[in-house]
């Protein structure tokens, strides 16, 4: 087979250039990439890249003090001393432990099997914050209820029946009714109300509660919440008290609720203030919110409310607590507008109501008092010396 001449000339170049040799020496760099000259390159074809190009060898990196620099040996005694004088992070705190809150429950003792009521968790804690601010100097300290309150409206200088019915007089007109608008009508009551004979003495009694003119008595106490039908009640409670119980006010808790217009909570507080004698504890709208709001029950009315706290609560609190929630309701943690921020309850975390942010506002500004009163006492100190 005869050969072209374009062919011929082809495979003389290529001859030709299998024998020329490179004019210069090739780099150390770049020798790697040489394969047996470019006439073998040629001839066996283009390798892989992978094939053609060896992995690189690793550098060893030596210390700045180079290849032959000395090594050092340390004791292993001085080792530990150095590692030991390293500080060691601070353990973290651990979390505190959640209270533990329950409400009153009912319990059998596993060794009589007597039912038992359990109180509610933290229920001492909370009792004794809540009186200590209700002491003098305490946040909750001259609440309504300290100055104006049914216990304290009767007037001391008329005898003792008539104190009774006082008392009694004050309740009845209490329901609804805020403590500031009682003490304004049991005043007038007290100070004008018409004698029931000429020469008699004018004043709040039995007598000129049963002769006094509906209509005047009412306009004497329309401040009051509902004083229409109080002005009923009064007046029949008077007949009932003339007829039943020779002109004194009952002593006893039945006596007390057939009265009309009279419930159990007046019954209550009438028999400890007016008698003396502590048979219940007197619920109203503050004990029974506040109860239900630190979780001591889960109640639905003042009566049910009642019936749980005299279920657990000892005996010698029954006469104070009344006195002492209704004075805290009316200072620090009202209906609307509670002050968790000033409540030690909430800075203390036994109140599972508290309003967090109201809370940490109230940490922040007593924090800052606290710096500012230290500040005043170094200064008078170094004023001093």
């Amino acid at each position: 087979m005869r050969s072209s001449r374009v062919s011929k000339d082809t495979s003389k170049l290529f001859e030709r250039a299998s024998e020329i040799v490179a004019p210069r020496r090739v780099t150390r760099s770049l020798s790697r990439f040489s394969y047996a000259g470019a006439g073998a390159l040629i001839k066996s074809g283009t390798p892989d890249i992978e094939d053609a190009v060896p992995p690189a060898k690793r550098r060893r990196i030596d210390s700045d003090d180079g290849d032959d620099a000395p090594v050092v040996k340390v004791k292993a005694e001085t080792l530990e001393e150095a590692l030991t004088a390293i500080p060691s992070p601070p353990p973290k705190p651990k979390p505190k432990p959640k209270r533990e809150r329950k409400p009153a429950r009912k319990t059998t003792d596993p060794d009589t099997g007597e039912a038992t009521v359990a109180p509610p968790s933290d229920w001492e804690d909370i009792y004794n914050t809540v009186k200590k601010m209700r002491q003098p100097g305490g946040i909750a300290h001259g609440a309504a209820v300290d100055t104006m309150g049914c216990e304290r409206l009767a007037d001391r200088n008329a005898s003792p029946k008539d104190q009774r019915f006082h008392t009694l007089v004050a309740l009845m007109l209490s329901s609804q009714t805020k403590d500031t608008v009682n003490a304004v009508a049991m005043q007038r009551l007290k100070t004008e109300l018409p004698a029931h004979k000429p020469g008699a003495p004018i004043g709040l009694s039995l007598d000129n509660m049963l002769a006094v003119d509906p209509k005047l008595l009412n306009q004497m106490i329309w401040a009051v919440g509902f004083h229409n039908n109080k002005t009923k009640y009064l007046k029949q409670a008077a007949v009932i008290l003339r007829d039943k119980w020779d002109g004194d006010i009952p002593d006893t808790i039945e006596g007390l609720m057939s009265l009309p217009g009279v419930g159990p909570k007046m019954a209550y507080l009438c028999m400890s203030v007016a008698w003396d004698r502590t048979e219940g504890i007197g619920v109203d709208v503050h004990v029974h919110r506040l109860t239900n709001l630190w979780g001591w029950n889960k109640t639905k009315s003042p009566e049910e409310t009642r019936h749980s706290l005299q279920s657990w609560l000892p005996r010698d609190k029954w006469r104070e607590i009344n006195w002492l929630l209704v004075g805290f309701g009316q200072a620090v943690c009202l209906p609307v507008g509670r002050r968790c921020g000033d409540c030690d309850l909430g800075a203390q975390g036994l109140c599972k109501a508290a309003d967090r942010k109201k809370v940490a506002e109230g940490r922040r500004i007593k924090g800052e008092e606290e710096v500012k009163v230290e500040k005043v006492e170094v200064q008078e100190a170094s004023e001093f010396f």
